[in-house]
């Protein structure tokens, strides 16, 4: 049974069974059955692709309210780099960090700041010499959950590394705690403030054997309105922020690659993209890389879908309000230059069950095999999606697999007719 809790959803209410995000799933989690599309939750990686593309807002994304602020006595807001994107002219990210207190959280901590700490550590980190290389980072979490399920050899080359959102949630409950004696684990509550619904599905759900230290997700679209109405222009703002150039760089792609201080790097956003890298890495057809950045949204993580602004014009801002920020603001302790600190590290991966097995017995599966391309042999191959999958290859499998009857291809149909 699947227990994966996913954040994309479907509102069935308003599909009305185009194929629109049939053909963009880039693990081919969706099908259309009854005049609606289905998600396939085994094979889904809450990437988003098929709200950006929905032309009826048919998909939507699981995120947590506000209201959840209620339920903690002192409430940290860790915002994403991307959120200081979202406004125009802002000129200093102290009117967006004092703007979230006065909505109603006791204090902020920058996941831009962790993300300074993160980069020192990945350096430390390639420098060890049982590293698979390229080593692919572990920083989206759609791209770790396409890895798993559809190149599953290429795991052992993902950086063992916590992303800055758990780095960050848990630097900032530590230093709540000791702040505030008074003060239980349980009375805080850590929010992200996210751009994407893969975050959402991370922290839910957890990464293997580890539990993540962010208590809830918000969406920067739902938090936008609620901020800009309290971010006033103001001379007696408090210093708030702790992170510079680096940090504030991972919003885009190749902010984190630029981190690591060496050219042997490449970064790659949107999702066909980062699956033509993955192909290219498993086939060994690409250049002697050191490491590899991957973000399933175009441009990074300002693309995604629980964002406000465009994409591009984003980065412009990002851009234009990194030129005064110092390098860095977050270094390494002395003790800790030589090696990477456990607490900045995951042991395990999930269990996955990759989406090119067909049966857990080999004899079984190659059968399978076999009459899939037999099938696919006699379709039409102009992959129409008429028949509900997104093309002849998968609807031969679902076939196989009992899923569908060769019956729902109109092509042959009426040629037999």
């Amino acid at each position: 049974m699947n227990t994966y809790k996913h954040s994309v959803y479907l509102d069935v209410s308003k599909c009305n069974g185009c194929t629109t995000c049939l053909r963009h799933c880039p693990t081919e989690a969706i099908r259309i059955r009854n005049d609606h599309a289905v998600i396939n939750e085994d094979r889904c990686i809450d990437c988003g692709e098929c709200i950006r593309v929905c032309p009826n807002h048919a998909k939507k994304a699981k995120r947590d309210s506000l209201d959840e602020l209620k339920n903690f006595r002192y409430k940290i807001a860790l915002p994403a780099p991307t959120l200081y994107g979202q406004f125009e002219n802002l000129d200093d990210v102290d009117y967006v960090l004092d703007g979230l207190l006065k909505i109603g959280f006791d204090s902020v901590f920058e996941v831009s700041a962790a993300a300074e700490l993160v980069s020192a550590y990945t350096r430390v980190y390639l420098k060890e010499n049982n590293i698979q290389k390229p080593a692919i980072s572990s920083a989206c979490p759609a791209v770790l959950r396409l890895i798993g399920l559809r190149f599953p050899s290429l795991l052992d080359n993902i950086v063992h590394m916590l992303p800055p959102m758990e780095v960050a949630a848990r630097l900032a409950r530590e230093k709540a705690l000791r702040e505030h004696p008074e003060l239980k684990d349980n009375d805080i509550g850590v929010f992200f403030i996210s751009p994407c619904p893969a975050k959402v599905s991370y922290v839910k759900n957890g990464f293997a054997d580890y539990k993540s230290a962010v208590d809830a997700v918000v969406s920067i679209s739902d938090l936008y309105f609620p901020l800009i109405n309290e971010m006033k222009q103001s001379s007696d703002i408090p210093s708030l922020s702790n992170s510079g150039v680096i940090g504030i760089g991972w919003a885009t792609s190749g902010g984190e690659s630029t981190a690591i201080f060496n050219e042997s790097y490449l970064a790659a956003d949107g999702i066909d993209n980062v699956i033509k890298v993955l192909d290219q890495i498993e086939n060994d057809s690409i250049p002697n890389l050191e490491f590899v950045e991957l973000n399933a949204c175009t441009g990074g993580c300002v693309g995604g879908v629980m964002t406000i602004q465009n994409p591009f014009i984003a980065r412009a801002r990002l851009r234009s309000l990194r030129r005064y920020l110092p390098v860095s603001q977050n270094f390494l302790p002395e003790d800790k230059k030589g090696s990477v600190a456990r607490e900045f590290l995951f042991e395990n991966f999930p269990d996955y069950h990759p989406i090119s097995q067909l049966s857990s017995n080999m004899a079984e599966s190659m059968r399978m095999m076999a009459e899939i391309n037999s099938l696919k042999e006699e379709l039409p191959g102009i992959d129409c999606g008429s028949c509900g999958a997104p093309n002849c290859r998968a609807f031969a499998e679902d076939i196989v697999k009992g899923n569908a009857s060769i019956e729902n291809c109109p092509i042959l149909k009426s040629r037999k007719n």
